[in-house]
């Protein structure tokens, strides 16, 4: 929900309220493959793509999936706020873990991740249906 006092939202919720149950929260997941490599060194997008299967996946593991999800955070090794800005929206509007970025979502840029040529980490929290 977002109150009329707040800004308006590219598409997220300022605040998530979730009811009394169980929750899932995901260790930042990264654009890395079954062998713990990188995927798409200098490719924004291909780790996007990439990030966005490993939640989708992590996710299923516990029996959710992306309308579940009820707080995102976006890293981004960037300091050009557009980037920042457009690897969110790539995640929202191009991927199918798109519907998670419609709760409370922050995206942060940062000037670097664990893994050497990363380029994005996501980190989840979900309600467990």
């Amino acid at each position: 929900m977002s109150d009329a006092e707040l800004h308006p939202t590219g598409g997220y919720e300022h605040v998530t309220v979730v009811e009394a149950g169980r929750l899932a929260m995901l260790a930042g997941q990264c654009p890395v493959d079954g062998d713990q490599q990188v995927v798409g060194i200098g490719d924004l997008d291909a780790q996007i793509d990439q990030t966005a299967a490993n939640c989708l996946a992590a996710l299923a593991s516990v029996g959710a999936g992306a309308d579940d999800v009820v707080r995102s955070v976006v890293y981004v090794v960037s300091a050009d706020s557009a980037v920042v800005g457009a690897a969110w929206h790539r995640f929202s509007e191009q991927t199918e873990l798109g519907p998670a970025f419609k709760a409370a979502s922050t995206v942060v840029g940062v000037t670097a991740l664990g893994y050497p040529g990363q380029l994005v980490e996501v980190d989840l929290t979900a309600r467990l249906p």
